[in-house]
């Protein structure tokens, strides 16, 4: 779940967790909270120096102005690791105030942020409204053009108590500006802060007038914000990421009814969406600071800023809240940190705004077409890869349109990633290039369906014979696959089939039903797993076969679905013969062929989830209403798009961690289960907006809404992938046998 995608990312990573174990372990923090001054004394004595020393202060910062030298990502790695320590103190507060005034123009300000970065002066930012401006009595004032003077109150503003320097939002007119104030100048009072570990104050001027170098007059407004948003947003994901691992750690070992509560699907699947929101909010997070360090505050940026304000704050908050419910009456008790972390999560919400308004800013930059896009720029080592690949391509696109397919699948194109003959054994970079050249090209690989399951299990699995005989024509998209797994008293639990295959001479004969069977009435041939030994355990009496569908004994019966599509089959098997040379992987072994298709089943489903229901289809939907979209469609609609942005996301962490060389991890996973429910609300929503013709039996919206009702089925259902989720990435024991 951490932000870090490369190995670089990761050492930084650890190098802070390091230090923040050693200078602020847990019982500093408890100290700190006893104290009641929010870690103040502790940040001064010693936080401010170690950090400073670390380098950590100026870590997003060139080094003319004292810094290391990286940029925004690199400090929202820092951030995220000091909140999942829930450091004490003012560092947060500061690097947000050094993040803008870097971005100020004038040696002034300049010299405020190397004082920053060096530990001499601690910084805060106010968000709230509240202080008035005007320009000084007289053409220009005693302290020159462009001076202002304030009036008024904000707060609470974290750190503020701490602060050399604020950092204040200021109304001249309708117009917003911020203006940098030394805290000598300001009434500073402190408040009882949620957070008790981070103090906090309310700041009062009273006719302050500020001098024309503390203006930050040509900063874009809403570029403090939207920092403050990536900054705030990646303590969020600190936070989410140690109330999972929290969550996670006590379901495993916390026994209850004689077993642990990890085990009971409740908790299993309480955690495993946590995981989900985390993981969510890591990708936003990323993606915000990412922008704003290529591009400042274009549209592009603010876009993505808005995106991480309502998805990781929100995550923050859900997963401390739901951590605190997975330890029960622990959970609730002051001894235990759980309150500490929902404490700031709140706090981060209070102080960065309501997530409605964040959600409707992301809808209105949405509509106004500056969603941002997401795109993963390859590393400069691609183009010697590219400029082979787009030469052999080349030549494919010359050839006549019927041998192109032929010629696709004889050089390995339409499956890269295999070995030879099949593939290229292409890594992700040059599988990538190889995609964005196919386009290029305007050469579009045969259409496989189900057979794209069935190659790599005959790669790993099949004999030569059996390799050379399915895979060229599956590959040519020339012989057409269906897939006979599912059953009518198994659904999801594939290694339950009663499909019972018989010795026969020379063969098996098989015999049972299954269902759910696409394509079953066009295909030529059927992958199937039917029991060999009722006597084995579950998973060692399953084998994968090859079945003829022109086989006598095959039966195929459409299933009409609520739509009134019939796209799904049964198909019966009465003493169907498969001979020898059709068993794929040996005679009971099947469960880990068949797990081969599975896991390139979800593979391709979570590349393509939307069917017609994502945010284009909604941000189109919503610009039908015109001046009718009031506030609570804008809210909903914002929500949606900042959350289908993140599952976008979620795929390009997958493709940037698989090209640094880190494991994957969650994500791949994590982005197949929150994709098909997403699918799912757009259509729920466009059905909504829809208003009376929602009733109409033949509009896009009702169809779509009952078409995507079989996406949380499919491929697995919601509850298994939640169960996947919990066994495999959190390590929460697995559900107890039947019987058991």
């Amino acid at each position: 779940m951490a932000l870090a995608l490369t190995e670089e990312h990761l050492a930084l990573a650890e190098s802070v967790r390091g230090w923040a174990r050693r200078a602020a372990p847990g019982e500093a923090v408890r100290a700190a909270v006893a104290a009641g001054d929010g870690g103040a004394a502790l940040y001064a004595s010693s936080l401010r120096a170690g950090l400073a020393g670390q380098g950590l202060l100026g870590l997003h910062l060139p080094e003319a102005l004292g810094g290391q030298g990286f940029g925004l990502p690199e400090l929202a790695i820092a951030v995220e690791e000091l909140g999942r320590a829930l450091l004490p103190g003012g560092f947060l507060p500061t690097v947000l105030a050094s993040a803008v005034l870097a971005q100020a123009r004038t040696d002034e300000l300049h010299g405020l942020v190397k004082d920053m970065a060096a530990g001499t002066l601690t910084g805060a930012v106010g968000l709230a409204a509240g202080i008035q401006a005007e320009a000084p009595d007289g053409a220009s004032g005693p302290a020159g053009p462009g001076a202002l003077v304030i009036d008024g109150s904000c707060g609470p503003v974290p750190g503020a108590c701490l602060a050399g320097l604020l950092i204040l939002p200021v109304a001249r007119g309708d117009e917003r500006i911020w203006v940098a104030v030394d805290a000598a100048d300001l009434e500073i009072s402190s408040v009882s802060s949620l957070d008790l570990a981070r103090p906090a104050g309310r700041v009062r001027a009273d006719r302050l007038t500020v001098p024309p170098g503390r203006v930050l007059g040509g900063l874009p407004p809403a570029l403090v914000t939207s920092l403050a948003a990536a900054l705030l947003g990646a303590e969020a994901c600190g936070i989410a990421d140690w109330a999972v691992a929290t969550a996670a750690g006590y379901a495993r070992i916390r026994h209850q009814f004689g077993r642990p509560i990890g085990q009971f699907q409740a908790v299993k699947h309480r955690c495993a969406w946590m995981l989900t929101q985390a993981e969510q909010a890591a990708a936003a997070v990323w993606d915000a600071a990412a922008a704003l360090a290529d591009s400042g505050l274009t549209p592009d940026g603010e876009s993505a800023a808005a995106v991480a304000a309502v998805v990781a704050i929100d995550a923050a908050v859900t997963c401390t809240h739901e951590c605190i419910q997975v330890l029960g009456g622990i959970g609730y008790t002051w001894e235990h940190d759980a309150h500490l972390y929902y404490r700031r999560a709140l706090s981060l919400r209070a102080v960065l705004g309501d997530s409605g308004e964040w959600a409707r800013r992301v809808a209105g930059l949405a509509l106004a077409g500056d969603r941002r896009q997401v795109r993963i720029d390859l590393p400069a080592d691609a183009e010697p890869v590219r400029a082979g690949v787009r030469a052999a391509l080349a030549e494919i696109a010359a050839a006549p349109p019927a041998d192109r397919a032929g010629r696709l699948a004889a050089g390995g194109w339409v499956t890269p990633h295999l070995p030879p003959p099949w593939g290229r054994a292409a890594g992700p970079l040059e599988q990538l290039v190889i995609a964005e050249e196919m386009r290029a090209a305007r050469l579009r690989a045969p259409g496989m369906a189900i057979g794209a399951w069935v190659v790599p299990a005959l790669v790993q699995y099949g004999t030569p014979e059996q390799q050379a005989r399915f895979l060229p024509a599956t590959l040519r998209g020339e012989t057409i696959w269906c897939q006979l797994f599912s059953e009518p008293g198994a659904g999801s639990d594939l290694a339950g089939p009663t499909t019972r295959a018989e010795r026969a001479d020379g063969g098996w004969r098989l015999t049972g039903q299954k269902i759910w069977t696409s394509l079953a009435k066009e295909a030529a041939w059927a992958i199937c797993v039917a029991r060999t030994d009722p006597d084995a355990p579950r998973h060692d009496g399953i084998t994968y076969f090859l079945v003829d569908m022109a086989s006598p004994g095959v039966q195929v019966r459409p299933l009409r679905e609520m739509t009134g599509d019939e796209l799904f089959n049964e198909v019966f098997l009465d003493e169907v013969f498969v001979p020898d040379d059709l068993v794929v992987g040996g005679v009971n072994q099947g469960w880990r062929v068949a797990r081969t298709t599975l896991a390139n089943e979800r593979v391709s489903l979570s590349q393509s989830w939307t069917f017609g229901s994502g945010v284009p289809e909604l941000v189109t939907a919503v610009q039908g209403l015109g001046e009718d979209a009031g506030p609570a469609v804008l809210e909903r609609a914002g929500r949606l798009i900042a959350e289908g942005h993140a599952i976008d996301l979620l795929g390009i962490r997958v493709t940037r961690k698989q090209l640094s060389g880190t494991e994957p991890g969650a994500t791949g996973s994590v982005r197949k289960l929150l994709g098909m429910r997403y699918a799912q609300q757009v259509a729920e929503e466009c059905w909504r907006l829809a208003g009376p013709d929602g009733a109409l039996g033949d509009g896009r919206w009702p169809r779509a809404v009952l078409f995507t009702r079989a996406l949380t089925i499919g491929g697995g259902t919601t509850d298994i992938q939640l169960n996947i989720i919990g066994e495999r990435l959190l390590g929460l024991p697995r559900d107890p046998e039947p019987g058991g």
